[in-house]
């Protein structure tokens, strides 16, 4: 009974396990895709309170977390759920957050931190975001690019005011002391202002006739074009900017407009308020102009008007870029107030210690250009901008000084040139007649490079006959010699042939006279001779067949037949 009771509460609990399985795998399962999020909505829970967007846990309504990509678990009486995309921010992109929901901001603040609501003060960075859309709205922009001979100088535009004539630190309002360097930032703009200020050399270019300029440096290009297309853009916005400041400020502004030019040409930034500021490329943006209308004129000592033609190179330095920008604001601003004053004053001062002629004579402009170098350079310095070079192009004076200058002038050049005529005349003379004495002891000097030739030939010709009898008469003596001593040596070889033919057949013939002797006569030797040359296997055979036969008639000798039987042995 017990087995069977055990076994049915197994049963029981495997069926609940495998309804339990179903149930949630087949009508609670749901899946997330990648880069989708699923926004979730309790259909049981309290109530929301007052004005709230998205409901917490326990509560019914919008759930303000949402769900990212994967698998989840959700009862379908309960809960509902709704798979959107998650938001994605593009690279060089910057996404700035609205919160609907959270904790109110406290009263003066208007940037708001993660939990509260309103423009939150950090952004988001490019990539996906699981934001709920029902709580919170992203805009998208276009983040911070700084190119190349750009630094950016950053404004903090929330927070507590920073101290009087001090940079302002991490939440307080003002200057920043910290600098931007050329790259890209993610900034968000509610939160902070960003300026981009040229580094390097820069011109004023003033003209006495009231056409001036000034010329910033130039943008470098990157071959990114996104990144490109991000410069362009932060560029043109400050270029806008900057036209701005010019409308507000041309009625007691040395600026009077603003153009950017690209290249050769130039075109006027718009400046109206109700159009788009026009958005060029890095490359169009190379170069900034402000046109001025002001220039250069004071009285001299003489009481005379001068006019000047300037450059004046100036160079805002790195390290100090924020506190100039703190203390007088953009370029146009540094060059209204700063610059175009202290260049004018100091002109005036200057050139007013100096007469009207001395402006016409170049030592003079050079020592009042030095002198206007120097003071721009002590006085600048100290408001933290380097001034390099103040360049005097051309100087307009008064006709009713410059007219009787021009024609002394032109008096005293004619003297010169006539006194110059003189002095080429007479080096002319001096050098006709060097140039007949050059000519004569040419003449003279191939004549006499004849004469050594012909003595040098005459001497060389002497020299090779007198080396040729000589090696003749050597050659003859040689070849006399050579005869004597080849009939010499014909003698003494015949001689000495002659003796060794004696010697030899002499000393063959003794023999011939012993070997005679020895066999006791001619016959007998010619006979021993005959039968040495005979084989040794040959073999004779004497047999006597008594006298009076062939074989022993004749002069035979004992002897001779005694000697030709041993022979035959």
């Amino acid at each position: 009974m017990k087995r069977f009771f055990f076994l049915a509460v197994i049963a029981i609990l495997l069926v609940v396990a495998l309804s339990s399985t179903i149930w949630e795998y087949g009508f609670c399962r749901f899946y997330v895709p990648p880069g989708h999020i699923a926004v979730v909505t309790a259909k049981e829970g309290k109530a929301l309170d007052p004005g709230q967007i998205l409901a917490r846990p326990g509560q019914q309504g919008i759930l303000e977390d949402t769900l990212g990509p994967g698998r989840h678990f959700r009862n379908p009486y309960t809960y509902s759920w709704e798979i959107i995309p998650a938001k994605n921010i593009a690279p060089g992109k910057v996404g700035i957050v609205t919160a609907k929901v959270g904790k109110n901001l406290p009263a003066g603040e208007f940037l708001a931190e993660k939990g509260e609501k309103g423009i939150w003060k950090y952004p988001l960075g490019p990539g996906l975001h699981a934001v709920n859309p029902y709580g919170y709205d992203v805009g998208v922009i276009d983040a911070l690019s700084i190119p190349i001979g750009y630094i950016g100088v950053v404004t903090s535009l929330a927070g507590s005011p920073a101290p009087l004539d001090g940079f302002a630190k991490e939440g307080e309002t003002g200057v920043m002391e910290a600098i931007l360097q050329p790259g890209l930032y993610y900034v968000n703009p509610k939160a902070y202002k960003v300026d981009l200020i040229e580094i390097g050399i820069n011109q004023i270019s003033l003209s006495g006739k009231g056409v001036s300029e000034v010329v910033t440096k130039n943008a470098m290009i990157t071959e990114n074009k996104a990144m490109e297309g991000l410069q362009s853009r932060t560029l043109a916005t400050q270029q806008a900017s900057r036209a701005d400041y010019i409308d507000k400020s041309r009625a007691g502004s040395a600026v009077s407009s603003l153009s950017v030019s690209g290249g050769k040409s130039s075109e006027p930034l718009a400046t109206d308020k109700r159009e788009k500021p026009q958005r060029p490329s890095v490359a169009d943006n190379a170069v900034s102009e402000f046109t001025l209308d002001q220039h250069v004129e004071f009285p001299s000592r003489d009481g005379f008007k001068i006019m000047l033609d300037m450059t004046v190179e100036f160079e805002l330095l790195p390290d100090k870029v924020a506190g100039v920008y703190r203390d007088y604001g953009d370029m146009p601003a540094v060059v209204d107030k700063i610059l175009m004053p202290q260049i004018l004053s100091v002109s005036r001062l200057k050139g007013s210690a100096y007469k009207g002629t001395d402006f016409i004579v170049g030592e003079g402009r050079e020592r009042f250009q030095g002198e206007l170098t120097r003071e721009l350079h002590d006085t600048l310095k100290t408001k933290n901008i380097a001034v390099h070079d103040a360049l005097i192009r051309s100087v307009n004076v008064p006709e009713s000084i410059l007219t009787p200058l021009q024609q002394a002038s032109i008096a005293v050049e004619q003297d010169q040139t006539n006194m110059e005529r003189q002095k080429t005349e007479k080096k002319q003379a001096e050098l006709n007649t060097e140039t007949q004495l050059i000519e004569q002891r040419s003449q003279e000097v191939q004549q006499e490079t004849k004469r050594l030739r012909a003595e040098i030939e005459a001497t060389k010709r002497k020299e090779v006959a007198e080396i040729e009898a000589e090696m003749t008469r050597k050659i003859a003596a040689l070849e006399r010699e050579t005869a004597q001593t080849i009939a010499e040596k014909d003698i003494t070889l015949g001689t000495a042939q002659a003796d060794a033919v004696l010697l030899t057949e002499g000393e063959h013939a003794r023999g011939l006279d012993l070997s005679v002797k020895a066999m006791g006569s001619a016959h007998a030797y010619t006979m021993a001779e005959f039968a040495s040359g005979l084989s040794p296997k040959m073999k004779i055979q004497i047999r006597h067949t008594g006298v009076g036969t062939l074989w022993t008639d004749g002069d035979f000798s004992k002897g001779e037949a005694a000697l030709i039987q041993q022979k035959s042995k």
